[in-house]
């Protein structure tokens, strides 16, 4: 399973100079909730949701969204072993709890930031181009 940051859902509706290999869709994905509203307000914030708006309801439609639950929202409040944005910790929190319930679950992301982050709590990492 993989867990999909928003960083990877913004290359592949933008299509921008780095987008996720094909394999990765063919594959289970999971994501906070958050991932939702941050897609939104990403496409919202550039002019492009009613070009666009399509495309994001059909991929997130693909997504299993994990509500922000109790146990996902005390864990953002705890440190981290790096520095994270806010944002960030949500979906760190998330994936440990993931995992904390024995699932399988691979990092995709492009933000460098959150890769540190999840290497440094030894979460498994989906390797994108």
């Amino acid at each position: 399973m993989i867990y999909l940051d928003t960083s990877v859902v913004l290359a592949q509706l933008l299509v921008e100079d780095r987008r996720p290999p094909e394999v990765l869709w063919g594959d289970s994905l999971i994501a906070s909730r958050l991932l939702e509203y941050e897609t939104w307000t990403r496409l919202n914030a550039r002019g492009l949701a009613e070009t666009h708006g399509g495309a994001a309801t059909e991929l997130l439609a693909r997504v299993a969204m994990v509500e922000m639950l109790p146990p996902v929202l005390s864990r953002a409040l705890e440190a981290f072993p790096t520095e994270v944005r806010t944002l960030d910790a949500l979906h760190l929190a998330t994936i440990q709890f993931l995992i904390g319930a024995r699932q399988n679950v691979s990092l995709a992301t492009y933000d460098e930031r959150m890769l540190r982050a999840a290497r440094a709590l030894g979460f498994p990492v989906f390797d994108l181009p």
